[in-house]
């Protein structure tokens, strides 16, 4: 529905989501590094049998590898898409950034992880970036969930 307010997190809830998302953002990462490894191999193959003028090529291993790549594009979009039903936006698939949409002092905002932080420490406008991060100030960390 577009006429759904957008989910705000506070800081506790956001901390619980990350914990349960990060091995669905890892298995995403995983599976776009192996979709990646597959296509390279499938570019290869067809470029090699354009420049040899029709090559001779395994029916069964190409098919295989036409299998692999359609199930890592499979496991990706439904790890993006579990990861995105929850309110949580994935910045970057490559390094794992999630943002967590918040309002800090009345500014909505996100709260801002990357994999391999031990916690949500930062936050940055929602018009801004990773480079734009700031530490989330103490006093700031029971603010509410929606805002009414």
């Amino acid at each position: 529905m577009a006429d759904e307010e957008p989910k705000y997190f506070s800081l506790t809830e956001a901390e619980r989501l990350r914990v349960q998302l990060e091995p669905v953002l890892i298995e995403a990462m995983e599976s776009r590094r192996k979709l990646g490894e597959v296509e390279e191999q499938l570019n290869s193959l067809a470029e090699r049998i354009q420049r040899s003028g029709g090559l001779l090529v395994s029916y069964e291993k190409t098919a295989r590898m036409r299998l692999d790549r359609n199930r890592s594009e499979e496991a990706v979009r439904s790890a993006l898409e579990q990861i995105q039903s929850t309110g949580c936006v994935v910045k970057d698939l490559d390094v794992g950034l999630l943002d967590f949409p918040a309002r800090i002092n009345n500014q909505e905002v996100y709260l801002c992880w990357r994999l391999g932080e031990d916690r949500i420490r930062f936050y940055h406008g929602q018009d801004e970036g990773f480079s734009a991060r700031k530490p989330i100030d103490p006093r700031d960390a029971g603010y509410s969930s929606p805002v009414q």
